[in-house]
């Protein structure tokens, strides 16, 4: 018998109201549209894609900090837009967040002591003395935090150490599943590693879901079992991580991973990238067919008639393509060896 999902997302769509044009009509932005997935316990699952896409739309309706249009998030079973205010804060000691900027998502007017133990107080939690000294030693200890800087305030850290204060306070609920928003896109790079290795030693003691939010493909090979690429309020692909880097079956991911760099510099300096061409449509007035047919280089008349819908391109993997498939239409320099 298979696991139940920790988290499904089914048909959704957030669509915000808007005016455009000369006489300012009336007209929606479809910031998410159709977005379906499922995330297993103690998985690790990532959408990908370029600013504009509305991963953090999609994110934010997981956190039930927006109401879907249409669809349903359901965690745990349970549908988050339904959920009454109690059933939320419940709800939220076992869904907690990692947000991108360590420098904002910290109150500068704490120390990391009142930081981290908050969750506890919101909560009722652990008001023994002892008990909550142990477990508050015990979260600076999983998350690399010396006890020296329990009184210090979040001006006086690095923006890594900041991030594993906001790590620490995101775990100090015991939750099931964390929503990783970009959390480590605002770091230097050596910063990025400790964090991402930080994060998967966490998820293996914690028992922790992940549901990582990154426009970095290198970020997340790292990290995540699972992918799903969005464009333009879409899942254009999904995969394991290993077969969606070896064989991608959709033009814009191929186009994604042949920016990402390469270690080996002999490899480097063969390869060609896929360079796309015009902007990102804006989605107040998306394409008509596929979406992506404006910028693709395989593109045929069928793309800019034909919806396509997310089926299975190859076993166990997903995409959203017309004209699947078109391996044969492409270059071994398109290929991507990471």
């Amino acid at each position: 018998m298979s696991p139940t999902p920790i988290l499904e997302v089914r048909g959704v769509k957030k669509h915000y109201a808007a005016r455009a044009g000369l006489f300012g009509e009336k007209t929606s932005v479809k910031a998410v549209d159709g977005v379906s997935f499922s995330v297993m316990p103690q998985e690790s699952f990532a959408v990908v894609g370029e600013s504009g896409c509305g991963k953090t739309t999609l994110g934010k309706l997981v956190l039930a900090l927006e109401k879907p249009t249409e669809g349903k998030v359901l965690f745990e079973g349970n549908d988050v837009a339904k959920m009454s205010r109690g059933e939320l804060k419940a709800m939220r000691a076992r869904m907690q967040v990692i947000f991108q900027d360590p420098y904002s998502s910290l109150n500068p007017r704490m120390n990391v002591e009142s930081i981290i133990t908050e969750p506890w107080d919101i909560h009722g939690l652990h008001k023994d003395p002892a008990e909550r000294a142990k477990r508050l030693h015990k979260l600076l200890d999983d998350c690399g935090i010396a006890k020296s800087f329990l009184d210090r305030h979040p001006h006086e850290f690095s923006g890594g150490q900041r991030q594993r204060v906001g790590i620490a306070r995101a775990l100090a609920l015991e939750p099931r599943l964390i929503v990783a928003d970009e959390p480590v896109s605002a770091l230097d790079v050596s910063i990025q590693a400790q964090v991402l290795n930080l994060l998967k030693d966490l998820q293996k003691e914690h028992n922790l879901a992940y549901l990582f939010i990154s426009h970095d493909f290198s970020v997340v090979r790292h990290l995540c079992t699972r992918i799903a690429v969005m464009y333009l309020g879409r899942v254009v692909e999904a995969a394991d991580s290993e077969t969606l880097f070896n064989d991608p079956q959709h033009p814009y991911t191929e186009a994604l991973l042949s920016a990402v760099p390469v270690p080996d510099p002999s490899i480097e300096k063969r390869r060609k990238r896929i360079l796309l061409t015009g902007d990102v449509p804006s989605p107040l007035k998306p394409p008509s067919g596929c979406r992506f047919h404006p910028r693709c280089r395989y593109v045929v008349d069928a793309c800019r008639t034909q919806d396509p819908a997310l089926t299975e391109a190859r076993p166990g993997r997903l995409a959203a393509c017309p004209v699947l498939p078109f391996k044969d239409k492409r270059s071994d320099a398109a290929l991507v060896a990471i």
